[in-house]
């Protein structure tokens, strides 16, 4: 890869363009030389062959649109001359062959997790506040402050102290171009309880006002990060009067996890003397709880009680072809350890979806994949929007024309193993292997969907630079290109741009990202977004998302 063109599949009739490709310059392909009649930038694809209005477009080896107009061998495809498309699917009987990975480098590795009682092994230890409603939010939001700063987890000191500087600064008449931001000084040294990695809180917007069914589906996803295996113990506030009660949601729980038996302390703040009360009672009875679950520590586990979600943001023209393709090849690696593996965001897999239903072992499984895909596309077509309008501006400048381009090079995150399961919206992952997860495309519902399925880790990809996290869930940031690390290298964990520059094989790179994983399983790295608390949450009503 270390020449400046890429075809990606022998049958594609495009090209992908690796650094910027000027007007007039002749590349040499398999297709012939061919000169480029435009500036081609980097990551955008040029056409093998001149082609006639209607005719496929075909890139990873699938349909990824029709050319609107005449066009010639050389030409940049763009939104102007490519409109998207894609292959109709069905259940069909097929033989799927999967040649796993080399996983004599792995095994009998193991992490060093936290098991819980029902067999569950965490890569984290955390203390988890859930309101039943969006009126907790400002109780959550003064727990927060009081128990961060004093115990230890918060990350925003430094900033604190900026603002303080820049008043002083300001009284004393002095420019505020003197004052510098300093480094922050928490660390985990600092934490009043060792073996407790953070104290997190699920604000949300729901739980009252909307439908019974909204407040259903918020009971079963409060339920199952209450049940994560990275969760130690669980505080909820609840109002009283809202839609989402509180007997419903422990009932959830239980619902999810009869064994379930962490710490659980609720309160009603319709039932209390004063907001005083329920806060100071909620942080004594929370603080008893942490000294509970700090007498837990690391213990081996083996890999195959990984559960990893892939996911992709702030997608460009490389994801498809450096990060995407690499953490697929770690999903292969811990799919052959028996670990599990969570692929989501369905709108993007719109033009592979006969590739998953072929590698699907069981026909309920694919056909629940097909009637979820189905409902969810028709559902967006009716307020006249569809999966084809997903790609947002910033993929488009990056050379993801089409959201079956961009489809086919993010299901690549989910390597080549079979899919063992199809689960809808907050669903658990029950069984070994590559699981797909009904979630929108959107980066904070996708991964909320995730954790909520049980992943205990995110690999999450970006191109363009994402800054995301979850709150119960270590969210691994993957760059595509070596430019994005050196600029956000303050949110990106692993740089995949030497699968680019042709230094490392997808082979190689996705080794190192399945290394990188079991470090961070073991507490011996902290990821960017957990090191900023980016503990983003937002539950999915099921309507329109893409």
């Amino acid at each position: 890869m270390a020449n400046n063109i890429l075809k990606i599949h022998a049958g594609d009739n495009v090209w992908v363009a690796l650094a910027d490709l000027q007007k007039g310059e002749i590349v040499t392909t398999t297709d012939g030389n061919i000169t480029m009649l435009e500036l081609i930038p980097a990551k955008h694809k040029f056409f093998a062959r001149d082609m006639a209005p209607g005719e496929d477009v075909i890139m990873y080896g699938v349909l990824v649109g029709k050319v609107q107009m005449a066009v010639l061998a050389g030409m940049r495809m763009s939104t102007d001359n490519t409109k998207h498309a894609a292959q109709p699917f069905a259940w069909r009987e097929h033989n799927y062959q999967w040649t796993a990975p080399d996983i004599s480098k792995f095994a009998g590795r193991t992490f060093n997790g936290y098991h819980r009682s029902d067999g569950q092994v965490g890569t984290a230890n955390y203390w988890l506040f859930i309101p039943t409603v969006f009126c907790e939010n400002r109780n959550l939001d003064v727990i927060r402050e009081a128990m961060h700063n004093t115990l230890g987890y918060a990350v925003t000191d430094k900033y604190k102290r900026y603002t303080q500087a820049l008043a002083s600064a300001m009284e004393k008449g002095e420019t505020l171009d003197n004052v510098s931001l300093a480094a922050n000084t928490n660390s985990q040294a600092a934490r009043v309880f060792k073996n407790v990695d953070g104290i997190k809180f699920l604000n949300h917007q729901g739980g009252c006002g909307g439908t019974r069914q909204d407040a259903g589906m918020l009971g079963k996803l409060l339920a199952a990060y209450a049940d994560h295996p990275n969760v130690g113990g669980v505080t909820i506030l609840s109002l009283g009067c809202q839609n989402l009660q509180l007997s419903q949601l422990v009932n959830e729980i239980k619902e999810r996890n009869p064994a379930f038996d962490k710490p659980l302390f609720v309160f009603e703040q319709q039932q209390s003397q004063s907001e005083e009360q329920l806060i100071s009672d909620a942080i004594k009875i929370t603080f008893e709880g942490l000294q509970q679950i700090n007498k837990l520590h690391r213990q081996a586990a083996p890999l195959s009680k990984l559960c990893i979600g892939v996911k992709c943001g702030g997608s460009d023209g490389f994801s498809g072809i450096s990060a995407n393709p690499a953490v697929g090849y770690c999903a292969d690696l811990v799919v052959a350890l028996g670990g599990k593996i969570l692929l989501a965001e369905f709108p993007e897999l719109c033009g592979v979806e006969q590739e998953l239903i072929d590698r699907t072992t069981d026909k309920a499984a694919a056909e629940k994949f097909i009637h979820l895909m189905r409902t969810y596309n028709a559902q967006a077509e009716s307020v006249g929007s569809g999966f084809h309008m997903n790609p947002s501006p910033g993929n488009i400048k990056d050379g993801l024309i089409t959201d079956a381009i961009k489809s086919a090079g993010a299901a690549r995150k989910g390597g080549t193993s079979p899919v063992v399961d199809v689960l809808d919206y907050t669903e658990p992952a029950t069984k070994p292997g590559l699981s797909l997860v009904c979630t929108p495309g959107n980066d904070v519902e996708a991964t909320t969907g995730k954790a909520a399925s049980g992943a205990t880790l995110i690999l999450f990809t970006t191109g363009l630079g994402t800054p995301t996290g979850n709150p119960v869930c270590p969210t691994i940031k993957v760059a595509t290109n070596s430019t994005l690390t050196r600029r956000m290298g303050d949110i990106i964990d692993i740089d995949c741009g030497p699968v680019i520059s042709g230094e490392m094989n997808i082979a190689e790179m996705g080794e190192a990202i399945l290394e990188y994983c079991i470090a961070a399983a073991s507490g011996e790295i902290t990821p960017k977004a957990v090191l900023l608390n980016q503990d983003d949450f937002i539950p999915w009503k099921r309507g329109v998302s893409l």
